[in-house]
Formats: C-alpha cells, sequence, structure tokens
C-alpha cells in the first residue's frame, strides 16, 4: 500500500544500516544509544560509529557496555564509543546521566527496551515495561532538551528516534489504569501499551520542540531475535511463532532491523519533519484502530498518531515523573 503524501525512501526491508549509512559522513555528530550493548542497539552504534558519529552507549551494564565499545572500535577503526551507566527504571541513574552530559547533542536513539513476562513494578509502583520503555526515555529524553537544542542550533538540527514495534497494535492507553493496578495484568498488552507510548511521545515532541530545531520520529525495526525475547511466556512465543507461521512477518537480521532506526536518523526528509512512523525504511500508512493485525501486518494505528492522545500523555507522564 503506497500514499503518495508520505514519505518515502530508497530502501527497503532488505535494507542494512550500512546501506542507509553509505557516503555519509557524520564526524561531529555526538548521539546516544540506549540499550546500546545489546541487539539492534549494538549495530545501531557500530553503524553510526563506523560512519563517524561520536557515540555514547547509554547502558544498564557498563563492563558488558566497555566490551561491545571495544569491538565496535576494533571492526570499524574509529574512536571508540564512550559508555554510560543509565537504568532506565531508575529515575536517579537518569537523572545523573542527564546531570553528567556536556555540550550538544545531536541524535538520541531512545532503543533500550523491556519484555517482561510477569507483573514487575518500580519503586514508584509504575509497571516495568511502561516505566522503562516510555517513562524513562521521556525522562530522559525531556532532560536532555537543552542539549539537544544546542545541537540543533550548531547542525541544522537535532533528531529523536522513538524505537516502537508492531505490537502497538494491540493496545492504545489505558489512562484509566496505566500501571494495571485494576485490570487483570497482561505482559503483551503491558509491552503493546509502552510502544504506542513511544510513537505518541514522538508526536508531541516534534510539536513541542520543532521551534527549537528538535524533531522526533518512531521506527519500527521489524522481527529480529534478540535477547529482549528471552523474558517471553510461552504463550508469548507461541503469538511470535503463529505470525510468522502466517506470513505475518518475516525474521530480519540485525542489521536489517537497525536500517529503519538509521534511516529516522540520517534520511533528509526526517531532518526536520517529525511525529511519523517508520516501518522497513518508509513512513508507514495509518490503519484504523479496530484494524486486525492479521489483515495489518504492517503500518501504525491512529491512536499511536493521535496529537490529543500525545498531548496528553506528556501531560501525564509530567506529573507521574514530578510528583
Amino acid at each position: 500500500m503506497t500514499d503518495p503524501a508520505l514519505i518515502s525512501t530508497p530502501f527497503t526491508a532488505a535494507s542494512t544500516a550500512d546501506d542507509v549509512l553509505q557516503g555519509l559522513d557524520l564526524t561531529g555528530v555526538r548521539t546516544i544509544v540506549t540499550g546500546g550493548s545489546s541487539g539492534i542497539g549494538i549495530e545501531t552504534a557500530r553503524a553510526l560509529t563506523a560512519a563517524g558519529a561520536q557515540v555514547t552507549l547509554a547502558v544498564r551494564n557498563t563492563t558488558a557496555g566497555g566490551t561491545v565499545a571495544d569491538a565496535i572500535a576494533s571492526s570499524t577503526g574509529r574512536a571508540r564509543p564512550q559508555v554510560a551507566q543509565l537504568d532506565l527504571a531508575d529515575t536517579t541513574t537518569i537523572a545523573r546521566f542527564v546531570e553528567a552530559w556536556r555540550g550538544p547533542l545531536h541524535l538520541l536513539v531512545n532503543n533500550a527496551g523491556v519484555v517482561t513476562g510477569g507483573y514487575e513494578r518500580t519503586r514508584e509502583g509504575w509497571e516495568l515495561q511502561f516505566a522503562t520503555n516510555h517513562l524513562g526515555h521521556f525522562a530522559l529524553a525531556t532532560g536532555l532538551r537543552s542539549a539537544l537544542a544546542l545541537g540543533a542550533s550548531d547542525r541544522d538540527g537535532a533528531r529523536i528516534v522513538s524505537v516502537s514495534s508492531t505490537a502497538h497494535m494491540r493496545s492504545g492507553i489505558d489512562f484509566d489504569d496505566l500501571h494495571f493496578q485494576r485490570r487483570s495484568y497482561d505482559p503483551q498488552i503491558a509491552y503493546a501499551q509502552s510502544k504506542t507510548a513511544n510513537s505518541l511521545f514522538a508526536v508531541h515532541a516534534t510539536r513541542l520542540w520543532a521551534p527549537d530545531g528538535i524533531v522526533a520520529n518512531t521506527v519500527n525495526p521489524g522481527g529480529v531475535a534478540t535477547g529482549l525475547q528471552r523474558n517471553f511466556t510461552p504463550q508469548q512465543r507461541q503469538s511470535l511463532d503463529a505470525a510468522e507461521a502466517a506470513g505475518l512477518f518475516t525474521y530480519k537480521t540485525i542489521e536489517q532491523g537497525a536500517a529503519t532506526s538509521i534511516v529516522a536518523a540520517v534520511f533528509p526528509a526526517f531532518a526536520h519533519s517529525g511525529g511519523h512512523y517508520l516501518d522497513d525504511a518508509q513512513e508507514a500508512y495509518t490503519v484504523p484502530n479496530d484494524a486486525d493485525l492479521a489483515q495489518h501486518p504492517h503500518g501504525v494505528k491512529e491512536w499511536a498518531l493521535d496529537p490529543a492522545l500525545a498531548e496528553r500523555l506528556w501531560t501525564v507522564s509530567t506529573e507521574l515523573l514530578h510528583a
């Protein structure tokens, strides 16, 4: 399905991160990649480093991050990425990371994510997937806004890449019960809600920050086998296997999975245009909220791009973090 109003690129589902970056020089582009010590985060950081970007791996485990940084430096022949501790479920480490950042920031890749098999909470009582995947990245981005504005002023714009998932199609935001205090806990719905939140963040961040030269876009990396699935319940694994068997998606390589993040990070059409959702390296078409996932394995649901919902989520998130 194509729509001439959507932003298109020359890349496809089969493109790799290196394909997107071919011929580009990102020297001087200061970048943060959250979750940069595993899965798609490693490849995103490696590809950006190979193109000359100055990358910081924001990771929970700095020992693992250091090992990845060494490997990236060795494989690319470029400067070793910096490594900084960041636990998106711990607001104290987020505040520490923000406080320690110095100078401009040109690219923030909100890549990290968590999947749980059961009900877990943070010390604030927040449901862990929503807290990590959305609230943690929200706190990080808002805390780094001045650095992004500084980056925008010296390099013709700054970008945020928000990594979501096809899973967002399973659920919008339940504002009456964000943390499953009343409804039965379903880890798949909790994850889906957090992935919808990732997209809504990009919508309202762009609305608020575009005048400062900062835009945010959301990406779906596609089906990639990573450590993110290590906590899947048997039901979650069965659901994924059934979707693959039905042809709803085809597994990508890590290199292909990182490509859409890189498109949002460097493709010229997204330099000053935000609030978009990208799938298979293209801006995705919108499908109705009641659309069946089996009929629409690609695209983005209306609830993930709704500006009123995005504004409401922004307000709620701000209130939660500053309560």
